[in-house]
């Protein structure tokens, strides 16, 4: 997530986070056909067709037909990290690839405003004028939280939540007595400090986190590319919602199913009794939840177990 402030070595490297919607827009074109029958009543539209969905939080990029899948990336990163997941699901699917406003080259526009509840607002807004039955969501970090969010707020929205090496309050890998309100002050560090590093120490910054995250070079090498197009505005007010949302008083009362994956990595990320323990107590209040390690993977576990990721996206949508 931050790519800032950052957990020791070996316990938890900060998760990234991020959404963005887009949609695809159909052109009718006149035919002579029609024009000769101008006289008689115009076809009224599909029932079924919905209106264009404009927002500047996020687009949406459709492909595939099927049951609806909506995919959310994390923190600073773009909806390629889900292209391969998209391509595999397109077949079976329609797949809906959230891109959020400011992460990864797309625009901002907000300032230092909120980010997080705002885009929350405009996924369940798209899925209502995109007349979606109850999709299956899966986020990654930020996206697994916004995931959690929608369905405590919306559940009558979402048909089932993945999150993806995502935790329902970030800041609890500091300790188990952290809060919202003690997190505040380091969040509006982290913030600052994503606003005042220069270009190279942003980018040596970038590297270093980019290490933590993924143990895929070329996954490294995108998260770098990400974090730098995107606006370091965005970044910040990510950041510091993300540091104090805290979806854990809500978990007890959800009625959605929710797995949520993690990640272990003997080599350089988290120990599997570490990791082990963290989600198990995190997510203690969630009803029916399945939780599931994934070995050899740092946070973005999609580039750096795919076969194995796959496998556990195919099941969770059997369900």
């Amino acid at each position: 997530m931050s790519n800032v402030i950052r957990p020791c070595r070996g316990v938890f490297a900060p998760s990234r986070l991020a959404v963005i919607l887009g949609v695809v827009i159909a052109c009718a074109v006149a035919s002579d056909q029609a024009r000769a029958q101008a006289a008689s009543p115009a076809a009224p539209p599909p029932a079924s067709a919905a209106a264009p969905f404009t927002s500047d939080r996020l687009s949406v990029e459709v492909v595939g037909q099927g049951p609806d899948v909506i995919l959310i990336p994390g923190l600073a990163s773009s909806r390629e990290v889900w292209r391969t997941t998209a391509d595999r699901l397109k077949a079976t699917h329609r797949v809906h690839l959230v891109q959020l406003a400011g992460f990864a080259g797309e625009p901002w526009t907000h300032g230092n405003g909120a980010f997080v509840q705002p885009e929350v607002d405009e996924l369940a807004r798209y899925i209502r004028e995109a007349r979606l039955d109850r999709p299956a969501v899966i986020g990654h970090s930020m996206g697994g939280l916004s995931g959690l969010l929608l369905a405590q707020q919306q559940p009558d929205l979402v048909g089932r939540v993945m999150t993806v090496d995502s935790l329902p309050f970030y800041s609890a890998m500091f300790g188990p007595t952290a809060t919202a309100e003690s997190a505040k002050p380091f969040a509006d560090q982290a913030a600052n400090m994503i606003l005042s590093a220069d270009t190279a120490s942003f980018r040596t910054q970038q590297e270093a986190t980019a290490q933590a995250l993924s143990r895929t070079a070329s996954e490294q090498a995108r998260i770098v590319a990400w974090s730098l197009a995107t606006d370091r505005h965005a970044m910040a007010s990510a950041m510091k919602d993300v540091m104090t949302t805290d979806a854990r008083p809500g978990l007890a009362t959800m009625t959605t199913p929710v797995t949520a994956l993690y990640a272990a990595d003997a080599d350089g990320g988290a120990p599997a009794a570490v990791a082990d323990a963290m989600w198990t107590r995190e997510y203690a209040a969630l009803p029916g939840v399945t939780l599931i390690r994934v070995d050899g993977s740092r946070h973005f576990i999609m580039a750096d177990q795919p076969e194995r990721f796959a496998e556990l996206v195919e099941a969770f949508l059997a369900k």
